[in-house]
């Protein structure tokens, strides 16, 4: 029996007051907000600065001129960032519960190197060239190399420790593997070059649609985890004796993890940051309930993401600097910042 008891009740807490909530829904409103001028700033700038009428033509009253071919092809580019980011803001709130870790992301567990390594032997081995054919290669990738941290992880007796250690083991040992392959195969040098770094320009209503399913698939399945991690959260003795099933929680959990990360890895490349600092920033005014992390996770961290990516556009006009960059020269300050201004938010 999974339990159901947020955060506010531990200890023998009341619940928290109906003024706490409303703050928080009206935030999350606020959230929303951001998140749509956000989405709009993404379509308007570029090599070619977008006006809001001519936004607004080109996604209601689209005839075909220039300006509405570059609405079309930006629309698919904010509209992947969105679904993108808001995969590794929810990956990272989940993992950074399932190890109380707040320091967590799909880097922890080996996802990301999972997703590019099998890019990597797709290109030198099997001479894949496309974007699309990235896409699956980097999504299985990442898939097995959850299953094997979950089973060297201890399976049915998996604990933090251990899924992180294996994580961190397996991650070396594909790193070695990537190098070396590059090295000794240009040709696998020169694409996974573009690739590792993240960048959100070569998105397309193919790659939306191919990752669609499993970016869906995964998002229900997280917001759906939020009450039983809470109950995870507060350690496993507490959770075994308030009725947990402590084995199922943590492998729904990995497995909305790996679907989440690598599905967006394998439509964008390996994109750090976003799920490490969002979710920590988030918890900094949410505190540790996740049925408001997440959701909270799930619309900010498309902000940073599309931010980032429309200011790359900003800096390097007319052409662009990729937003793997970006999010990297941004969050390593920022993050640097909240954790020597203030202690790390508790899980």
């Amino acid at each position: 029996m999974l339990v159901d008891s947020p955060p506010e009740q531990r200890a023998g807490n009341a619940p928290a007051p109906p003024n706490r909530r409303t703050i928080r829904a009206v935030g999350l409103l606020v959230s929303v907000v951001l998140l749509a001028l956000v989405a709009v700033a993404s379509i308007a700038v570029g090599a070619k600065a977008l006006s809001v009428a001519e936004v607004w033509h080109g996604l209601f009253e689209d005839s075909g001129t220039y300006a509405d071919v570059v609405v079309a092809d930006r629309l698919s580019r904010t509209v992947l960032g969105v679904l993108v980011g808001a995969a590794l803001g929810l990956a990272g709130a989940v993992l950074q519960a399932l190890t109380r870790n707040p320091l967590a992301d799909p880097g922890l567990l080996g996802i990301n190197a999972g997703a590019s390594a099998a890019v990597v032997t797709a290109i030198s081995f099997f001479g894949v060239t496309s974007l699309t054919g990235y896409v699956w290669f980097a999504f299985l990738g990442a898939a097995g190399v959850g299953a094997m941290v979950w089973f060297l992880g201890g399976s049915r007796g998996a604990t933090p420790v251990r899924l992180a250690l294996a994580g961190t083991a397996i991650s070396a040992a594909l790193y070695g593997y990537l190098q070396a392959v590059m090295i000794l195969d240009d040709a696998a040098l020169n694409r996974m070059r573009f690739w590792t770094v993240g960048s959100l320009s070569s998105a397309t209503n193919s790659i939306i649609v191919q990752v669609l399913p499993f970016l869906l698939a995964g998002s229900v399945l997280a917001l759906a985890l939020a009450r039983p991690l809470n109950a995870v959260a507060m350690g496993d003795d507490t959770a075994k004796a308030l009725g947990a099933n402590l084995n199922r929680t943590r492998a729904l959990s990995m497995l909305a993890a790996t679907v989440l990360s690598g599905a967006a890895t394998a439509a964008c490349g390996p994109i750090v940051f976003v799920g490490l600092m969002i979710p920590h920033v988030v918890r900094s005014f949410t505190g540790p309930d996740l049925r408001w992390i997440l959701p909270y996770a799930t619309v900010l961290s498309p902000v940073l993401l599309l931010g980032a990516d429309v200011l790359g556009r900003m800096v390097a006009r007319p052409a662009e600097l990729q937003v793997g960059i970006v999010t990297a020269l941004i969050g390593g300050p920022v993050f640097i910042f909240l954790v020597r201004r203030r202690r790390l938010a508790q899980l």
